[in-house]
């Protein structure tokens, strides 16, 4: 390429950048000139102040009635001489006081005596029938014993309930186990008694002692 032509082309690039240039900035221009234009300027007026308020009248003046006459006091009359005052030289004794005495109280009356004790209706039991019912207990000989011929006196002591009855037996003197055995036995199946009472008369329970004597005849 030659040199004539390079600076051709030069010229005509910075010819177009000119009017590339010129025309961004009409535009630009004209742009602004079209918003300040639409702009409205608006005035604001503040309203009038309100007019001021005139006092109110003052009231009228009330008329005072005068007060009302007053009397003059009547005149106080002072006596020049006042009564003259008698002292009397010699003040009498006051008069004693007598004083009363009430009579004594009487006496309290005697508390009364106390109420006599209740009556010891106690008793220990007793046996009833004792030989009618001893009598059957050594005709029950038990029959073991008479076979091997024993012998011997048991010692037992009973507890006898409210009904009479033997409620309990223990033997106190021991002969053989086998008439042992036999006199509790009998004196829980024939043995009765009167049961015994405590202080005020009622039925209790009580003990009673006793010996049996087994012997073959």
């Amino acid at each position: 390429m030659s040199g004539s032509r390079i600076i051709a082309i030069i010229i005509v690039a910075l010819i177009h950048i000119g009017m590339g240039y010129a025309l961004v900035t009409g535009l630009a221009y004209s742009a602004f000139k079209e918003a300040v234009e639409r702009v409205t300027t608006v005035d604001i007026e503040e309203p009038p102040p309100p007019p001021e308020e005139e006092p109110p009248p003052p009231p009228p003046e009330q008329e005072v009635a005068p007060p009302p006459p007053v009397a003059p006091p009547p005149p106080i009359n002072v006596a020049p001489n006042p009564p003259p005052v008698r002292v009397q030289p010699n003040i009498p004794p006051p008069a004693p006081i007598s004083r009363v005495v009430p009579p004594p109280a009487p006496p309290a009356p005697a508390a009364p005596p106390p109420p006599p004790p209740a009556p010891d209706l106690s008793r220990p039991a007793q046996p009833e029938g004792q030989a009618r019912w001893q009598r059957r207990i050594i005709e029950n000989y038990p029959s073991r014993a008479l076979r091997r011929e024993i012998e011997g006196t048991v010692g037992v002591s009973v507890t006898i309930g409210a009904d009479g009855r033997v409620a309990s037996c223990r033997v106190t003197r021991s002969a053989d186990p086998i008439l042992d055995e036999a006199a509790c036995d009998d004196m829980r199946r024939y043995a009765r008694f009167s049961p015994a009472l405590d202080r005020s008369g009622n039925p209790t329970s009580g003990s009673w002692a006793t010996n049996i004597v087994y012997q073959i005849n």
